[in-house]
């Protein structure tokens, strides 16, 4: 399986992108130093896929598929891909506060944590519909790492379209989001221009 296994922090700084996005509460002291050369149309194009693809986890052939299925969908494509993206199921994870980052969101559902409708899923990039109910499963409710990953995500606001029992370790996807919801620093018409070319 391929793994993306750039440092993050270093990633972010030529991305232009703040850590919080990803769960990161670090920030890198280092400034990115860059010619002050004009970036061409296709270069920003290219950076706004790239933050894409980053925040979500997601690799480039997974993401074009994403790109193609919303090409198919009714309604604006780059709306259509950032409501897939955001669906996901480990990003719903993420979402809910049962994860600090993306990335374990992606390990808690490979390991068999998470019930979606009471049925396992371990497809991180499951795509959740409105009305689905998802829960840590009960041999996992109990452990260390979920009351760490708890106190750590406290603070975190839960988006509207979704609602957290932090207690029982339980959500429910009350309706899909809209392209107003998803707050995400990512221009999808960008990217929608540099597919289809």
């Amino acid at each position: 399986m391929a793994v993306n296994r750039v440092p993050v922090l270093k990633r972010c700084r030529s991305l232009g992108l703040e850590p919080t996005y990803l769960g990161i509460d670090k920030k890198s002291k280092r400034q990115l130093k860059r010619s002050n050369r004009k970036v061409s149309e296709y270069g920003l194009q290219m950076r706004e896929k790239q933050k894409a693809k980053f925040i979500y986890g997601v690799l480039e052939k997974p993401f074009h598929n994403y790109y193609l299925k919303a090409d198919k969908m009714k309604g604006m494509t780059g709306e259509n891909l950032m409501v897939m993206l955001e669906s996901r199921l480990d990003n719903v994870i993420f979402r809910l506060g049962f994860a600090r980052t993306r990335r374990e969101a992606r390990q808690i559902v490979d390991h068999k944590h998470v019930l979606v409708n009471g049925k396992c899923v371990n497809i991180p990039s499951y795509l959740v519909k409105a009305g689905a109910t998802i829960e840590i499963r009960e041999k996992s409710k109990g452990s260390v790492r979920y009351k760490d990953i708890l106190e750590a995500t406290a603070g975190r606001v839960v988006p509207e379209w979704l609602e957290a029992d932090p207690e029982n370790l339980s959500g429910v996807v009350r309706q899909l989001p809209t392209r107003e919801m998803i707050d995400v620093p990512v221009d999808e018409m960008m990217i929608v221009e540099l597919y289809s070319k």
